[in-house]
């Protein structure tokens, strides 16, 4: 094996994102008396994404994020519904959801037991880890860092600081980060001088000031990465 430990994002790497937020999104409008559809799922998508984006550059806490969404999409559409009890009835609805991309089980299975491998994501700790359990992907990894139980955010070194005290005979030459998120996985890497993978099944340009080992668009290029640092 070319690389010996590799820390997966979550989210949009593996996990299927894009189902779980749909499903808890339309679930959190019924509960506010509001009738879902497809745009205004994709309007509270545009804003929660912006705010993440936010997050990331430092610019917002994570506490408050967790409510404004809401509170930018009643505001957006004139709906005077309970933005706060919104916020808790989607963390709720998402923590329940937990779907694997198709094709990211079989990726696991062909490299549990030959590397070390680490789930580091963004987010709530008791969401992320009731999804964490709900997807099955517990018997493939040897730990689940998350932000909110380490105190900082991918992309900043601080998180990957915390991620390599805790892996014992941490080698950074051996390590490599899979994710897809050029702003949070792979400028986290970046930032913290590891090798990266970005995986990109659609195709999206490399952002300016932003580098990568590897730019794999499907999981049987993951694999080769992996195996023989190459695509």
């Amino acid at each position: 094996m070319r690389y010996t430990t590799v820390l997966f994002d979550a989210d949009g790497t593996l996990l299927d994102f894009a189902r779980s937020e749909d499903e808890a999104v339309r679930a959190t409008m019924i509960f506010g008396g509001i009738e879902p559809d497809d745009e205004k799922v994709a309007t509270y998508s545009r804003i929660n994404d912006g705010l993440w984006k936010m997050l990331e550059r430092g610019e917002i806490e994570k506490n408050v994020l967790l409510y404004r969404r809401f509170e930018l999409f009643c505001e957006h559409y004139g709906y005077t519904a309970d933005a706060r009890a919104m916020a808790r009835e989607y963390m709720e609805q998402l923590s329940q959801r937990g779907y694997l991309l198709d094709g990211a089980r079989e990726l696991l299975e062909a490299l549990h037991g030959k590397v070390r491998m680490y789930i580091i994501t963004n987010g709530v700790d008791f969401i992320q880890r009731r999804r964490y359990a709900h997807s099955g992907l517990e018997k493939y990894f040897d730990g689940l860092f998350i932000s909110g139980e380490l105190g900082f955010e991918k992309p900043d070194p601080r998180y990957f600081e915390c991620v390599e005290a805790k892996i014992e005979n941490f080698s950074a030459k051996d390590t490599i980060v899979v994710g897809d998120s050029l702003t949070s996985d792979i400028k986290g890497a970046n930032n913290y001088s590891l090798d990266s993978c970005w995986y990109n099944p659609k195709g999206k340009p490399l952002a300016a000031g932003i580098t990568t080992n590897y730019v794999a668009s499907n999981f049987g290029e993951v694999l080769r990465v992996i195996e023989r640092g190459e695509l």
